[in-house]
């Protein structure tokens, strides 16, 4: 069923605000985001149309919402990613790769540098989605993707695959996974170099005070 209401206590910067539905009630909490698409940014006063929904700690949000006359346009079309890297088996791929850079320092392949970067920014990265996601659920503002990204080019894209398993989160998203993926591999070359180069042994020297 679709109410009609107005906008109030608009926050044009947050991106934010309430909707006071005409028939009285309790007013719900609407983002910019339950508008379609190319629709003006909301002010106090419009007029709108919207889904009266729950979350999950009992607050109404305005969902599906349109201006007044606004048409119904089809949802856009979002690039799909290959059925292949959509079955990918994430926490799985994660898990080995931390567990393989692990291995590998106690048998003289990696310095402990490595494994120690790798856990840190995985745990960092795993948190940052995980948090994310909650911001997502509950509409508030989000984690920018930039700094999801760096996150995961330090090293943490082991943890971020857990967590992008664990939480269906940013797995859909196809212009999010070709970044996700040129960081890792990134970071794996970066790796691969400052280990083949000695850098890496230096750092982990001096850290150590050897």
């Amino acid at each position: 069923m679709r109410l009609a209401g107005r906008i109030s206590d608009w926050n044009d910067d947050k991106g934010f605000g309430f909707v006071v539905p005409h028939d009285g009630g309790a007013r719900a909490f609407v983002h910019v985001k339950a508008f379609q698409p190319g629709s003006p940014r909301p002010t106090d006063g419009d007029l709108i149309s919207y889904r009266a929904v729950k979350d999950a700690k009992g607050r109404t949000n305005a969902v599906e919402a349109r201006f007044a006359g606004q048409r119904i346009e089809p949802p856009p079309t979002r690039a799909a990613l290959p059925s292949l890297l959509r079955r990918i088996p994430r926490t799985a791929l994660g898990a080995t790769a931390l567990l393989a850079v692990v291995a590998l320092a106690p048998l003289g392949f990696v310095p402990l540098i490595v494994p120690s970067a790798q856990l840190l920014f995985s745990f960092f990265s795993y948190l940052a989605y995980w948090r994310d996601k909650d911001l997502a659920t509950a509409q508030q503002s989000r984690i920018p993707e930039n700094w999801l990204h760096l996150l995961d080019l330090l090293g943490g894209w082991p943890g971020a695959l857990i967590a992008q398993q664990q939480f269906r989160h940013k797995t859909v998203k196809a212009s999010f996974q070709a970044a996700f993926w040129i960081t890792a591999a990134l970071n794996i070359a970066a790796v691969t170099i400052a280990v083949r180069m000695g850098w890496a042994q230096t750092a982990t020297r001096l850290l150590l005070g050897d």
